[in-house]
């Protein structure tokens, strides 16, 4: 047994520090980053991600956020993916197939295809295991040109194995996010800032990138995020409670809306997905109803007026130079809350 003394970090305990600046207007700012990836595929967009969550990862999220150059991580399932490019060809660059070690994305290796996907999102619990490492290999054999995004992981090792499996890109967090249970269920995760910077630094090494997934609460985390030296940040629960999300709208007492959203290792989503949860197993996901939120419009725009402002705190035109000119301070607190529960 060991134990690591070092101090660790979450989005909650640091503050980007303000720079001196010439940005005289925040719309001088360009949030689009021109990515040349290890694979050889080009992609130019605004690296934000929605989460491939049965709730997130739609069909209606994705024509959205392609509006705005970001990358939606479809709900798993070849289908799902498929019947989107084929009435949206023009949008497949911002869409990601996603697939799992589930039997259906076992089948879609053996079968052949014409193109390869812009982005392959190969999404599992604990991506520093030999078995999905073997699978990403083999994805990266069918689909040499595709970007490929792995995970998850929390250490400099786990990305390490991915990146020499075949990965451009990967997920970095474990624990982290809002519909996860897994810190409380089985003791295991890792303080997501800290991940990001440490798997950052080997990843750089590497020639890939990583995405920053789950924690974000607002848009200034995601901000964080790149001055960590995130190449992508996912993003689940602010995207929740939205049209975009294809959930039933209930109607409370008082007149209150909400929405279903649920974790994807959650009783419901097992329920729904995989006949039940298996008996050997515990729920590591939420479920949970969030008020509803109308259409996704002014999240984005909360989250690209965050960027921008970000930016101009520390004289950034672009993102790239966010993480340049950027430097986070651990702090006792972050936010002043005090009028929060009064807020119209």
């Amino acid at each position: 047994m060991t134990i690591n003394y070092e101090p660790k970090l979450d989005y909650s305990d640091v503050l980007i520090v303000p720079q001196l600046s010439d940005v005289k207007s925040r719309n001088d700012i360009s949030l689009d980053v021109a990515t040349e990836f290890k694979c050889g595929r080009y992609w130019k967009g605004t690296p934000v991600m929605a989460a491939n969550m049965s709730t997130i990862g739609t069909h209606e999220m994705a024509l959205v956020l392609s509006k705005y150059n970001m990358v939606t991580c479809l709900k798993k399932g070849f289908d799902y993916y498929d019947s989107f490019v084929k009435q949206y060809a023009d949008k497949e660059h911002n869409v990601a197939l996603s697939l799992g070690l589930d039997a259906q994305s076992k089948l879609w290796l053996d079968t052949p295809s014409t193109n390869d996907p812009t982005f392959i999102c190969l999404d599992v619990a604990n991506g520093y295991m030999k078995d999905f490492h073997s699978f990403v290999r083999k994805v990266r054999e069918k689909c040499p040109t595709s970007i490929i995004v792995a995970g998850n992981v929390v250490t400099p090792d786990g990305v390490s194995a991915l990146a020499e499996a075949g990965a451009d890109l990967v997920k970095v967090g474990i624990g982290s996010g809002s519909m996860c249970l897994t810190r409380r269920i089985a003791g295991v995760g890792y303080p997501q800032l800290s991940a990001v910077v440490e798997c950052a630094e080997t990843a750089a090494a590497l020639d890939i990138g990583i995405v920053a997934d789950g924690g974000v609460v607002h848009s200034g985390d995601i901000a964080k995020s790149f001055v960590a030296g995130a190449a992508f940040v996912m993003v689940g629960g602010m995207f929740a409670g939205h049209d975009e999300c294809g959930g039933e709208i209930r109607h409370k007492e008082h007149g209150q809306l909400t929405m279903l959203h649920y974790g994807m290792s959650s009783k419901t989503a097992n329920d729904k997905y995989n006949g039940g949860l298996s008996t050997y197993r515990a729920s590591e996901g939420r479920t949970v109803e969030v008020p509803y939120r109308g259409p996704v419009y002014n999240t984005i725009q909360e989250i690209l007026g965050g960027l921008r402002s970000a930016c101009s705190y520390v004289g950034a035109f672009d993102l790239p130079s966010l993480y340049t000119n950027g430097t986070l301070v651990k702090v006792n607190r972050t936010i002043n809350n005090v009028f929060e529960e009064h807020e119209i």
